[in-house]
């Protein structure tokens, strides 16, 4: 069965996936990390692509993010990805891909799943046991949404202003958010979205977006959809 197309719809938030080869280490040192968080710097502001939330793994990276039109996040991560395999390959004296396939990306409801999509992301080093705390991982956006740094990369979703009505006030509330974690409900769902490339939101949200795109964004039930029914009056 022919993959399904990647669904990017302007001025929508898109939870994207990247990992390695095989699983292998995309990001070996300081050097590496800090030269992807550039090239999406340069990139973002390129193509128009307002970043909300990111975080670097060894061997995969997350992005959260709203392109302002259909092109441009596939502009972004072509562009991202052909620099950062030629900078890594010459760095390290290795050639071939270094990508798994296309990536993986899903269009979300704000509203209902841009703050959990940013909770998972930053929890993705706490789940892997790399540290023990969201704050202890340098790589990721979460120092940035929880007003411990400034973060040029970062642009705030304005789902994310809806926390408290300061600054101060929504770090807070990211953090404790951060801090309360995900129901496993809640993971499991972003995650498959993100990895089937369906849309995740309500069904008001889903039937929206399928307004505008003939690739569907839901899942269809398994099996022959149903025989109409005749009714008589005998």
């Amino acid at each position: 069965m022919a993959r399904l197309p990647r669904l990017t719809l302007a001025n929508q938030a898109h939870h994207v996936i990247q990992r390695g080869n095989n699983g292998a280490e995309i990001f070996i040192d300081v050097q590496d990390r800090q030269t992807m968080l550039d090239l999406l710097r340069e990139m973002a502001r390129r193509f128009d692509v307002d970043v909300h939330a990111y975080v670097l793994m060894p061997d995969h990276f997350h992005l959260l993010l709203t392109p302002r039109t259909a092109e441009a996040l596939p502009q972004l991560m072509q562009a991202v990805g052909r620099s950062y395999v030629r900078y890594f390959n010459n760095r390290h004296g290795r050639s071939g891909t270094l990508w798994e396939g296309r990536y993986r990306c899903t269009v979300l409801q704000a509203e209902e799943w841009l703050i959990p999509t940013m909770v998972s992301m930053d929890l993705n080093p706490v789940r892997a046991g790399l540290v023990q705390k969201a704050a202890d991982w340098p790589w990721s956006s979460y120092g940035a949404n929880a007003g411990l740094r400034n973060d040029a990369l970062v642009s705030p979703h304005r789902m994310f202003w809806t926390l408290g009505n300061t600054p101060f006030a929504r770090d807070a509330a990211y953090a404790q958010a951060v801090e309360a974690g995900l129901a496993s409900s809640d993971q499991e769902r972003i995650s498959h979205a993100a990895m089937r490339g369906w849309a995740l939101g309500d069904e008001a949200f889903i039937e929206k977006l399928q307004q505008q795109t003939e690739r569907r964004v839901k899942r269809q039930r398994a099996g022959r959809p149903p025989k109409s029914v005749q009714t008589s009056e005998e």
